[in-house]
């Protein structure tokens, strides 16, 4: 356009940063508008409302909001659309605080959330643990005669089965059925976990036949779900059973539940079972994290076998799995029992290194293991530093000190 002699105005900049927002090219759009200051040209709402829902789109959330108040301050108000996106932005970083002072503000300026903007607040409240709120915004939405959704009830209903409120979930199940809302395969394995976390796991099983009769075959999430529910009542063979069910792929989010899993076998005195289920879990590319292997150490280390804690040890950091503060701890006391206090010594360097602390226990098992060793000079350097933490040393010590 300037080669022939246009200069493109605040429209045409508009335009084409629509289209740039529309196929997601941040950059190009970011630079159209230094361009657009540098001519003294001002955004219209239509050009800010696309920059931040684009920012909202790539999880760039906090920017979205300095471009909401860039736009405020030049006197563009803006419309419903762009708070409902940056409210959802806000609540699905668990940044729950900042999309309620966004939900609150948008009020203030008498634009009015609609049904999408009232759930997306319910949802981050829910996953918050926040219920009673949310609760009470549901209620506050109904009297505003807005109709809430299936998400909307869904969302609740999981918040309401992840404390354990059954009765309360079931209550707002029968209300969404008889306003003719269909369930769907989240809002069955939102209340299997009801009866699960609630140690009713026969309801759970009715349930999750009620929802093969419905249609909807279980997915990883039910399984698992269900499992968590066996291994939290130690029934760990029922738990295990369950493993051939569970179909392959997004397994990764929720690991925690084989954590648990692999908690309970070796709690249970089931090492071979929890060996099995690592095993299993690396073949069906589920990556263990730290308290997966930690599980398996500690019980290792109880039976004093410590080079079978090793080969774990250099198995876990080949995968790429770091070891955390408790794993460190669990090895620095297997090696002291084992009195293999050159191995213990080695590793609290490593996880002080890395910006770990030894617990009391751990210091007390490092400072009885040097003194065994008539290694005086790292016992007396380890108690000091143990007490210039605030850590209390056991009877014990103080006997071989004094």
């Amino acid at each position: 356009m300037e080669l022939r002699g246009c200069m493109p105005d605040a429209v045409s900049y508009s335009t084409i940063t629509s289209r740039y927002c529309q196929v997601g090219e941040l950059r190009k759009v970011l630079k159209l508008i230094e361009e657009m200051q540098v001519k003294g040209l001002k955004p219209n709402p239509f050009t800010y409302n696309g920059i931040i829902l684009l920012l909202c789109k790539t999880d760039k959330v906090a920017e979205a909001e300095r471009v909401l108040r860039e736009m405020i301050s030049k006197g563009i108000a803006p419309d419903s659309v762009v708070y409902t996106m940056l409210i959802d932005g806000f609540c699905k970083f668990g940044n729950v605080s900042a999309a309620y002072r966004l939900f609150d503000e948008m009020q203030k300026r008498k634009i009015s959330p609609d049904f999408i903007t009232y759930t997306a607040v319910i949802c981050g409240l829910c996953r918050s643990g926040k219920v009673m709120e949310a609760d009470k915004l549901f209620h506050d939405m109904v009297c505003k005669l807005l109709v809430p959704d299936e998400v909307t009830y869904t969302a609740l209903i999981d918040g309401y089965c992840k404390e354990g409120k059954v009765d309360a979930a079931n209550e707002l199940l029968h209300e969404m059925c008889r306003k003719g809302l269909e369930l769907n395969i989240y809002t069955y394995n939102s209340l299997v976990n009801g009866p699960c976390k609630a140690g009713n796991i026969d309801q759970a099983v009715k349930l999750m036949k009620d929802m093969e009769v419905a249609g909807f075959h279980p997915d990883a999430i039910t399984w698992t779900t269900l499992m968590d529910g066996y291994c939290k009542s130690r029934e760990m063979d029922k738990a295990h059973e369950l493993l051939p069910q569970i179909p392959d792929g997004g397994l990764q989010p929720i690991v925690v539940t084989f954590n648990g899993l692999m908690n309970g076998f070796c709690m249970s005195g089931m090492l071979q079972d929890g060996e099995k289920l690592l095993k299993w879990m690396l073949e069906k590319g589920i990556m263990p994290n730290a308290s997966t292997y930690n599980s398996l150490m500690k019980q290792y280390c109880i039976r004093n076998n410590m080079h079978a804690t090793t080969e774990l040890y250099k198995g876990m950091c080949a995968k790429g799995v770091g070891p955390d503060a408790k794993a460190y701890n669990i090895m620095i006391k297997g090696h002291c029992k084992a009195r293999n206090m050159k191995e213990a010594w080695f590793l609290l360097k490593d996880m002080v290194g890395k910006g770990f602390s030894p617990t009391t226990s751990s210091y007390n098992a490092l400072i009885k293991g040097f003194y065994k060793r008539k290694k005086f000079s790292k016992a007396n350097q380890l108690f000091e530093k143990m007490r210039s933490e605030g850590l209390v040393a056991d009877r014990e010590i103080y006997k071989h000190i004094c």
